[in-house]
């Protein structure tokens, strides 16, 4: 009797060889999973980031509203009350987090634009944080 029970436990368990091949599939349906989804999130940060360029640029625009048609000379601008605004009422147009990418770096502006010579050139260094590059992220104009 004692052995046929021990018999039946062995049959009901698994054996290490079992689950080592479970836990090596597990492992590679989890490294699949990671290379999956490190795609996913640098479009997600890509997308970030044009949104804070579109965030910007809608900030530019009321600055240029506010000021009589005059656009700041840096991005500071928004958060900072203007030279030529004192005594007229002000408030901050952005805060200091709406200037930064990402990935950590504050958005590059540009007025007059080395791109846009009629405007601004506003972007993105991307992931590289080096201008002139082929992740950089360009607000459209």
């Amino acid at each position: 009797m004692i052995h046929t029970r021990l018999r039946h436990l062995s049959r009901a368990a698994f054996t290490l060889m079992e689950m080592m091949l479970v836990l090596g599939i597990i492992a590679i349906l989890i490294a699949i999973s990671a290379v999956s989804l490190k795609g996913v999130l640098g479009d997600a940060e890509i997308t970030k980031a044009q949104a804070g360029l579109r965030t910007l640029d809608i900030h530019l625009t009321r600055f240029k509203t506010l000021t009589g048609g005059l656009m700041p000379t840096q991005l500071e601008g928004l958060i900072n009350k203007p030279a030529g605004m004192q005594g007229k009422p002000w408030r901050k147009l952005a805060d200091e987090k709406d200037l930064v990418d990402p990935w950590g770096t504050q958005y590059v502006y540009r007025n007059p634009g080395k791109n846009n010579a009629t405007g601004y050139d506003l972007l993105s260094v991307g992931p590289d944080k080096k201008e002139g590059t082929d992740d950089d992220v360009w607000f459209e104009q």
